[in-house]
């Protein structure tokens, strides 16, 4: 890859991610593209697209060429993002020792997720969680980029 690929795109890559869609870098373009299951099901078959909109026949080309090439690679997803450790390792890190003990309570039983964002609205700690969250998914892409000898750089 000949240009250093930018953090934050593959940040917003792998936030993007969800069951249904997945996030891939291009390691000869380094762009960073979201593909759905949906598309990828069309990239395997050999159906007309022309009754997709230009956009999505786009996508679809381009899930025919992860498919087909080694020129993507897919960025961490949920499974290797665990925002329920995240939360954890979050409230665990809260200095005020009844505020610590009342969120990390919180997210030990069923609604966790909920429960977690409604306290940190209600205890007017939501910029600190952000900011957490934000470093380690910082670090998470670093490694990660690291790891697949990706060379990335921050936006500044």
């Amino acid at each position: 890859m000949s240009e250093p690929v930018l953090l934050d795109e593959i940040i917003e890559g792998m936030e993007a991610q969800s069951d249904f869609c997945k996030s891939f870098l291009n390691k000869v373009t380094g762009e960073v593209v979201s593909i759905t299951d949906e598309e990828f099901g069309y990239a395997e078959t050999s159906e007309d697209l022309d009754s997709l909109p230009d956009w999505q026949q786009e996508m679809v080309e381009t899930a025919r060429e992860i498919l087909e090439t080694d020129h993507y690679i897919q960025l961490p997803d949920q499974f290797d993002i665990d925002e329920y450790e995240m939360m954890e390792r979050f409230c665990l890190s809260l200095t005020d020792r009844k505020l610590r003990e009342t969120m990390y309570r919180s997210i030990k039983e069923r609604g966790a997720f909920k429960r977690f964002k409604n306290n940190i609205q209600r205890f007017d700690i939501a910029d600190d969680w952000y900011d957490f969250r934000d470093n380690i998914m910082k670090v998470i892409a670093r490694e990660w980029c690291e790891e697949n000898g990706v060379d990335c750089v921050n936006n500044e």
